[in-house]
């Protein structure tokens, strides 16, 4: 059997690599491009360019660089930033907000990254901000596990395939087997914590709140300051974000 490798078109997997990387970046410099992909300059220019021409690609404000296309921004848009899910979700994020007193986001999966796509900030005076459209890898946070889990060991495995996963404060799990691991007694509780694993100082609970494919999931979380999210206070902030989740209008035919 012939290797698969061999009827890869180059071009068109560099155009494809370089799509995938405005999922995790806001603005691509013709360097940045080159460096990331592993090509030459000039090879990440004419790219780029053919990406801009078809609208995949769009020249930022400063000239300087390039961000997501419309075409792309349609094609790639994460569950939760259509209108009538942005709509339908008002409800159950005023209820997560009032039943936890703490920073409610919701966040879909794309890749190895959630994407923070709406949410209510806390009114403490020391909060967890809300960063709505900030990507974080998923492995680091309680949304991203609980979205990690309603996929299948193989499906996490090609997210991840090497054992070392990347370690962003000193508590994030850097191995993919404490991982998987850990997927599995997030299916048991039917939640996910993440003690200061993706902001030092911050702990988050979420729960699955919508979605029956990987394509249309949302979590919703709760963030909070460490000294206010104890063991107790995110067992009871998991149920609460239950309630709220459960509050959830059906679509509209």
């Amino acid at each position: 059997m012939a290797d698969n490798k061999s009827y890869v078109i180059e071009s068109l997997d560099t155009g494809l690599r370089l799509m995938r990387l405005f999922l995790t970046h806001d603005t691509l410099s013709v360097t940045d491009a080159a460096r990331e992909l592993g090509v030459a300059r000039s090879t990440a220019h004419r790219v780029l360019s053919t990406l801009e021409s078809r609208g995949f690609a769009a020249r930022d404000a400063s000239g300087r660089g390039y961000s997501a296309g419309p075409e792309l921004v349609t094609l790639g848009r994460p569950a939760g930033y259509d209108p009538a899910t942005r709509n339908r979700l008002q409800v159950v994020l005023d209820a997560a907000a009032t039943g936890t007193g703490e920073t409610i986001s919701t966040a879909a999966l794309i890749g190895d990254q959630v994407i923070i796509t709406d949410g209510r900030e806390s009114p403490h005076p020391v909060r967890a901000v809300l960063e709505i459209g900030r990507a974080h890898p998923a492995h680091a946070t309680s949304a991203g596990k609980v979205l990690l889990a309603q996929l299948t060991t193989e499906q996490v495995c090609a997210l991840y395939p090497r054992e070392q996963l990347t370690g962003v404060t000193e508590h994030t799990v850097i191995s993919r087997t404490t991982l998987l691991a850990e997927l599995a007694r997030i299916r048991t509780l039917g939640h996910a914590d993440s003690v200061g694993e993706s902001v030092w100082g911050m702990n988050a609970v979420a729960v699955l709140l919508t979605g029956s494919s990987w394509r249309d999931r949302l979590a919703l979380m709760a963030s909070m300051p460490a000294d206010r999210g104890g063991e107790p206070e995110l067992a009871r902030h998991a149920e609460a974000l239950r309630r709220a989740a459960g509050l959830l209008p059906p679509p509209t035919a």
